[in-house]
């Protein structure tokens, strides 16, 4: 028996050793030259730019709502694609843009909404997805939002000692 299991083995490895080819015989000399040729050509990005990449509202009353207008141009040699806008957060809304690709020299634009909550200076960051080389670009909007002079301020709490 112990015999047996050293001679499967041998039988076993027999067909992986008769079956030793040159794979380099194998490859296609026509296909490498082509992979070669289009792994040089460099691939074309679209470019965008803005007309801003920031806007401050400046200040305004907290609920107050306020909106701006992003525009772009595709500045680069390939048609632009905005997949996606989104905002870091759901009081920003991005809308009014195309999905459509963007020839080049061409613009379009997007509206940024911001529903004025919030308390101080606040800034948002509004996120494209696109084809570009980054495949994200990034507009920002801010406000300093007064307080409400009419909201209640909760009292602080006090810690109570006990004896």
């Amino acid at each position: 028996m112990k015999k047996l299991i050293p001679a499967f083995f041998a039988m076993a490895l027999l067909p992986m050793n008769s079956c030793k080819e040159n794979a380099a015989e194998k490859v296609n000399q026509a296909n490498v030259e082509m992979a070669a040729e289009r792994d040089a050509q460099k691939i074309v990005f679209p470019t965008i730019n803005f007309d801003k990449t920031s806007h401050d509202f400046g200040e305004i009353d907290n609920g107050t709502a306020v909106e701006t207008v992003f525009s772009y141009t595709n500045s680069g040699r390939s048609p632009l694609v905005v997949t996606d806008i989104k905002s870091s957060c759901g009081c920003t809304v991005p809308q009014g843009w195309s999905k459509e690709p963007l020839m080049p020299g061409e613009s379009s634009q997007f509206t940024v909404k911001f529903n004025g909550k919030g308390a101080n200076k606040v800034s948002k960051t509004i996120t494209l997805t696109t084809n570009t080389e980054n495949g994200r670009e990034q507009v920002r909007i801010s406000a300093f939002v007064k307080p409400d002079p009419n909201a209640t301020v909760p009292a602080p709490i006090l810690k109570q000692t006990t004896k």
